[in-house]
């Protein structure tokens, strides 16, 4: 086992680590989404809750990664926290990803827009994944992300875009334009409840 897991682990799911400015933020993430809601813009909501439930989905096999190695997490999460869920993802993470969605989606032109003669959802689509990348890198650099595998590194950041994030930004993108709401709610009923089933299975397991 790597420092930097041995690391996350001893945070992981302690409540002695509970820090009083996790409810506001609690509360901040409450507002974005009340917002969307009083503006009954379902476009941005749906497509919000789509790229936090791909980010779930990425935290649990990151978690089962390092149960199947047991010598480390593809990326892990250490440093100060009010909350460590897993082993990768911590409150401010999660409260993170949750907003991360909504703003993508809020700044989406309509979709006959062209950047440089190009589609524009697959142009933003790797250009915010691109930028995802680079913060996490600055992350890295502070030693609150860590990354003990040579084939997700700094050095080597393609599937750090690739698997990281491209499908984040393509999931929000691809609810935000579908056309009806009941779409929107199955496909984000499908992306949480796979997630919600995992974490059921495998945390019962032990193996999160």
């Amino acid at each position: 086992m790597t420092d930097h897991a041995r690391a996350a682990l001893e945070l992981l799911r302690d409540s002695g680590q509970f820090k009083w400015y996790v409810i506001p933020l609690l509360l901040v993430v409450l507002y974005v989404y009340a917002t969307e809601i009083e503006r009954r813009n379902w476009n941005v909501l749906f497509a919000g809750l789509a790229l936090w439930g791909m980010d779930w989905f990425n935290e649990i096999w990151n978690s089962l990664v390092f149960h199947a190695t047991g010598r480390a997490p593809v990326w892990g999460a250490i440093g100060p926290t009010a909350y460590q869920i897993l082993i990768g993802l911590n409150i401010e993470i999660c409260f993170m990803f949750a907003i991360m969605g909504v703003a993508a989606a809020k700044m989406l032109p309509p979709k006959q827009v062209r950047i440089l003669g190009l589609p524009n959802r697959p142009v933003l689509v790797a250009v915010n994944s691109a930028a995802a990348v680079g913060v996490e890198v600055l992350l890295n650099r502070a030693g609150v992300l860590t990354w003990d595998w040579s084939w997700w590194h700094a050095s080597f950041p393609y599937l750090i875009w690739l698997i990281g994030y491209v499908p984040f930004f393509a999931a929000c993108f691809l609810v935000y334009d579908l056309r009806t709401v009941r779409a929107k709610v199955i496909a984000v009923g499908v992306i949480l409840g796979i997630d919600a089933l995992a974490l059921v299975v495998f945390g019962s397991l032990g193996w999160l």
